[in-house]
């Protein structure tokens, strides 16, 4: 009977090092998971609200190509002289090629 009411008293405060590790675990996985991807789709969706004819993209399916016309929900590319290709616009990232010069403004 003594035993068990000294492994309460000692397992009352492990319990709560238990929580705050738990707590402590999620708080790293946000700041090192969560946060970062958040803020690359938020990027992502500022980038695909700012196109405009001429830009220079990349599709999801590597395919590069220059902005002929912006529809709702599609996008027109040029790949080639007189070669034009229908995409999805959230298939539709920035082109390295424009990510590596400076922003125009």
């Amino acid at each position: 009977m003594i035993n068990s009411i000294m492994l309460q008293a000692t397992n009352g405060g492990s319990g709560l090092m238990q929580i705050l590790m738990i707590v402590a675990l999620f708080a790293i996985f946000y700041f090192l998971m969560i946060r970062p991807q958040s803020k690359k789709q938020k990027e992502i969706r500022k980038f695909r609200e700012g196109l405009q004819n001429g830009d220079k993209v990349i599709t999801a399916g590597g395919i590069y190509g220059r902005i002929k016309e912006i529809k709702e929900n599609a996008i027109i590319l040029e790949v080639a002289d007189g070669v034009r290709i229908k995409v999805d616009k959230g298939s539709v990232y920035p082109s390295a090629a424009d990510a590596e010069q400076p922003n125009k403004q």
